[in-house]
């Protein structure tokens, strides 16, 4: 029987097996996503998993308020919500005094489903791909429901997701193999409605974007000014002379979920209040501390009793009006999932999103001509992955104009910005802000702010597609209070720290554009590189150049045609002039 028909039928609120099991296990939450009819606009069902639930008194909280459920088959609890009477927000188990880890509940409507591990086969790539799930992107003057569902009647296929905003469909095909589905896929592509078919290459867990050269975790945040930025936000907002208000940010993580015991994230585990000044964190539950979700998560958010090594976001709540950052992935249908889910937290009035993800195309060749071999993907894929990116984007530019998408540049030494070879890295967008790695360079006794105290990350995907370089690195989490885990590296990991950078510069000035978001990350920025490092030929450009119109055009500024490093300080405080400006 399938997983996903399983869900569709009843709500997955796996109980424990007693209380005094339960009283063994922390109560968690692992799972929350849409299921039963939907395409229903007025009454939304959702399926949720958990660990260490006694069978009584067992209540479902969103928003700190119990909300009913209706016991299922086989025992099992739904969850049924009239749109009209509910809001997005936290949702949570409580029982006795024990309280789950909060998960974002969407009320918006994008979902679609993954294939289970029958459903899957692999193409001549030797990649996993779906053999009966497609996506199709519907014309934009068409009804997108209304003709996905025409072509599933004539196709015999069934609607089975639905990404409204950017008229997107999930269709089952009626087919076997992929001989059958890729001759189908051709004739819905040939049909006049349909502007493309996206094909999804994903297993049930897609790579990490990292890398696995180490280096230290804290001495590599010095290269990026970390604890200055904390220090000026922290003394110079509140200080008595010109004090400046701040002001909420909500920020959302692609990740799948995050490992809420490990003691870095136990304080989440109570009520959080954004409107209070706290960072809050609603995620699922991890198996382990060292999943990527967490160590991306905890760049941002991680408390520790040591400034250090707190997250960024966390250690400037003494003068931050609260950051939300909600890490959601939607299911694990691979890049589809990815998108549907940065669709909602945007209609949930996210202001930014962190992708660290990206993929290159079969074939892509790094900078050495070798040939990329990890997060490949197949022309045929590739193609569908541009056409629903591109739509997001325009949807983005469209109707929330405000909105950053800050994204990993890549790990495999290759060209960021070529669009036939990378993606979304290489979309040209100012709402895209695409971030590099590097590493300090420990032979050179230099000060922070040379060139040469840090060094282009080998594995680091590089060109004037790169917006800015972060350091590479961190610590993984563990289950120990005060140990850190294995050493995490790649730009996954530089991507959070701009991140969490742009949701403090939000929260200093909220009327900052994406296009002004960047000019004060790059007129800020610290350097890395050679001199008059504009020769593309030689493939070492790691990000943009740094133009005159960045320094003031002043020609003979020694910044200009080197690379851009983050300084966080800087962008600070450049954001607090910005506040001058506004009109």
């Amino acid at each position: 029987m399938r997983p996903i028909a399983c869900c569709l039928t009843a709500l997955t609120l796996a109980l424990g097996l007693g209380s005094a099991l339960a009283e063994e296990q922390p109560l968690r939450l692992k799972d929350l996503q849409r299921c039963g009819d939907l395409f229903s606009t007025e009454h939304l069902t959702f399926c949720l998993s958990s660990e260490g639930a006694a069978n009584a008194n067992l209540e479902v909280m969103l928003r700190g308020k119990p909300i009913e459920t209706a016991r299922g088959k086989n025992g099992r609890l739904r969850l049924t919500l009239n749109r009209k009477e509910h809001q997005s927000g936290p949702l949570w188990l409580e029982q006795g005094d024990r309280r789950s880890n909060p998960v974002w509940l969407t009320l918006n409507g994008s979902h679609v489903i993954p294939a289970s591990p029958d459903e899957v086969a692999k193409n001549m790539d030797g990649l996993t791909t779906y053999v009966d799930l497609v996506s199709v992107i519907i014309e934009e003057d068409h009804d997108g429901l209304e003709a996905s569902r025409r072509l599933a009647e004539k196709y015999g296929a069934e609607v089975v997701g639905v990404i409204a905003p950017l008229n997107t469909y999930q269709l089952r095909l009626p087919v076997n193999n992929l001989t059958e589905r890729d001759a189908m896929v051709l004739r819905l592509g040939s049909e006049t409605n349909v502007d493309a078919v996206v094909i999804e290459e994903s297993g049930a867990e897609e790579p990490l974007e990292e890398d696995k050269q180490s280096r230290p975790r804290n001495s590599e945040w010095v290269a990026n000014r970390f604890l200055d930025a904390v220090d000026f936000y922290r003394r110079r907002l509140p200080a008595r002379k010109a004090p400046i208000d701040t002001h909420p940010v909500r920020i959302g993580i692609i990740e799948r979920d995050v490992d809420f015991d490990s003691p870095e994230f136990a304080a989440y585990l109570n009520r959080c209040d954004p409107a209070k000044p706290k960072t809050c964190v609603y995620a699922r539950d991890a198996a382990s501390p060292a999943d990527h979700g967490t160590s991306v998560t905890g760049i941002l958010a991680a408390r520790s009793a040591e400034p250090g090594d707190s997250g960024f976001l966390s250690a400037l709540e003494a003068s931050s009006s609260g950051f939300e950052v909600i890490v959601e992935r939607n299911s694990d249908a691979g890049i589809t999932a990815n998108v549907a889910a940065s669709v909602n937290l945007v209609e949930d009035g996210v202001r930014v999103l962190n992708w660290s993800w990206g993929i290159h195309r079969v074939g892509t060749l790094d900078v050495d001509g070798e040939e990329i071999d990890s997060l490949v993907r197949s022309g045929v894929a590739m193609s569908g992955y541009e056409e629903l990116l591109e739509e997001f984007f325009l949807w983005l530019r469209r109707e929330h104009p405000d909105v950053v998408v800050v994204n990993s540049a890549g790990n495999g030494s290759a060209h960021s910005g070529q669009d036939d070879y990378r993606l979304p890295s290489s979309f040209i967008t100012e709402q895209l802000l695409v971030v590099g790695a590097h590493q300090r360079d420990f032979s050179r006794d230099v000060p922070v702010e040379h060139p040469d105290y840090v060094t282009k990350r080998p594995s680091s995907n590089i060109d004037m597609r790169v917006d800015i370089t972060a350091s590479a690195c961190t610590r993984a989490a563990t289950l120990e209070t005060g140990k850190r885990g294995e050493v995490h590296c790649g730009t996954s990991y530089a991507t959070p720290m701009v991140t969490g950078i742009v949701g403090a510069m939000l929260s200093i000035n909220p009327a900052l554009a994406p296009e002004q978001l960047r000019e004060l990350l790059r007129r800020s920025a610290l350097t890395i590189g050679r001199d008059s490092d504009f020769e593309p030929a030689e493939a070492d450009d790691l990000t943009a150049p740094i133009l005159p119109s960045e320094r003031s055009y002043q020609l003979d500024n020694q910044d200009i045609g080197r690379s851009a490093r983050l300084d966080m300080r800087k962008a600070l405080e450049l954001t607090v002039d910005s506040l001058q400006h506004v009109r």
